[in-house]
């Protein structure tokens, strides 16, 4: 499908002259004013519009121009808008881009410049839709609320399906905020066991002296304070599932007796002498690494293979291919329908910082950034400087002034094809689809050393 640009330009020279631009492959329609421009974009359904802002009736101001973008970005908020705007008239490019506007140009027109910003907003525009995509397609599995893309997280999602429908005790192990409670629970809800109890209990939370009677429980006059007997977590599990999450930092005293539960399926509660049998399927996690617990001697090397007849690792975000983005995506639009904010975006400059960003707290960490900037948003679109991340490479500050983005690429893009056509100007023009005189101009705009250049045909 040929990728779709409006052009909204009441001048019938500039239409001819930006119709001009651009090369066969791109679907143009033309709109001499607002509701031309309207219909077009509700006929054509464009991925990129272009707006000048000195539309009739108001021609010499911007005011039906800014009335028109906001009509565009509430009937289709996932438009990549260009505003034009004259040479003088920074106002109301920097007004336009806090309305929702992904990108302004500034006349008089430069055919290389404009190919250039609207062919990136086509890029930007492909790329949100296939984070979209992923968004939405179920990627293979069954697992309520695990939204992956990587091929380390399905691996993990199909190996998670397999082992649901059987009662084998699982270790999932993973970094902090990874989502090792959310995988117990689908572990849960994918089995036979799915209508019967979930019982999770945190062994770090919990004091050593209390840990015991929370998880089997207790009779009546057992110790001080029992006025009554009972049930621990894992009789009230009884049926279904019990979550030990941290299971690492559980006390050794307490590991033996969990193992002996293990291997007998029957509870002792505090004070008592009669065993009391027990039908549960056992799901641990643990952020540390239980091996070196072993090694240190705080972790029964006998309990860690009863409790890991399957393992599940999760890897962190940083390690899932794309699934930074994909989840932020996920999240972005999830928290946005609860703050009553459903057409937000991300910028180009959030999408680099997020796919950049390293996440050491995961999951956990993103949401609460997304949060925020879902809060702090000004307009339509979140950028870096909302999530409080550093696009790479670049200052937070830098990243306001959209032309020193564009030069920066374009000086990029130049200096690229001089050294891939060993600095043969000819070569480097065609490269980047542009004149030699061109070339030139450029190469003197950015002071780019030419020195070695030849200009062969």
């Amino acid at each position: 499908m040929s990728r779709r640009l409006l052009i909204v330009e009441d001048d019938p020279g500039l239409q001819s002259q930006m119709r001009w631009c651009f090369s066969e492959d791109l679907e143009v329609t033309v709109a001499s004013d607002r509701d031309s421009a309207l219909a077009a974009l509700r006929r054509v359904e464009p991925e990129v519009v272009t707006l000048d802002l000195g539309l009739p009736p108001d021609p010499g101001g911007a005011s039906e121009g800014f009335s028109l973008l906001e009509e565009i970005l509430r009937l289709a908020p996932m438009t990549k808008v260009i505003v034009v705007t004259g040479r003088e008239d920074k106002e109301n490019a920097v007004k336009a881009i806090g309305m929702g506007a992904s990108d302004f140009y500034q006349k008089p027109l430069d055919a290389d410049i404009l190919t250039f910003v609207v062919n990136r907003a086509f890029r930007l525009a492909e790329l949100e839709k296939e984070n979209q995509a992923l968004c939405r397609q179920d990627n293979g599995t069954n697992i309520r609320g695990i939204v992956a893309a990587s091929p380390q997280m399905l691996t993990i999602c199909r190996t998670l399906e397999k082992v649901a429908p059987t009662d084998a005790t699982t270790l999932i192990t993973g970094e902090t905020g990874t989502g090792k409670e959310l995988l117990a629970r689908a572990l849960h809800e994918l089995s036979h066991r799915a209508d019967s109890p979930f019982a999770a209990i945190n062994c770090a939370a919990i004091p050593e002296n209390l840990l015991e009677s929370e998880l089997f429980g207790f009779e009546k006059g057992s110790f001080t304070g029992a006025t009554q007997s009972k049930k621990g977590k894992i009789e009230n599990a009884n049926g279904g599932t019990l979550f030990l999450d941290e299971i690492g930092d559980m006390p050794m005293a307490l590991q033996a007796k969990l193992l002996r539960f293990l291997q007998e399926r029957v509870v002792d509660r505090v004070g008592s002498v009669k065993p009391i049998p027990v039908d549960v399927r056992v799901v641990c996690a643990t952020h540390r690494d239980v091996r070196k617990l072993i090694d240190s001697g705080d972790f029964r090397e006998d309990l860690y293979y009863r409790i890991s007849e399957i393992t599940l690792d999760i890897p962190a975000v940083r390690e899932r291919e794309g699934d930074a983005l994909v989840i932020a995506q996920s999240l972005l639009k999830t928290l946005g329908k609860q703050m009553d904010r459903p057409n937000l975006a991300f910028s180009e400059d959030a999408i680099n910082a997020i796919t950049s960003y390293a996440w050491p707290g995961n999951v956990r960490e993103m949401i609460n950034k997304i949060k925020r900037a879902t809060i702090m948003a000004e307009g339509k679109r979140v950028t870096s400087e909302d999530l409080e991340l550093s696009c790479p490479e670049q200052s937070p500050s830098a990243l306001i002034n959209l032309r020193q983005v564009r030069e920066q690429a374009e000086k990029k893009a130049i200096l690229q094809a001089l050294q891939t056509s060993g600095f043969n100007m000819a070569q480097a023009s065609r490269l980047l689809g542009v004149t030699r005189p061109t070339l030139y101009n450029l190469t003197d705009k950015y002071k780019i050393d030419t020195s070695a250049a030849t200009s062969e045909v």
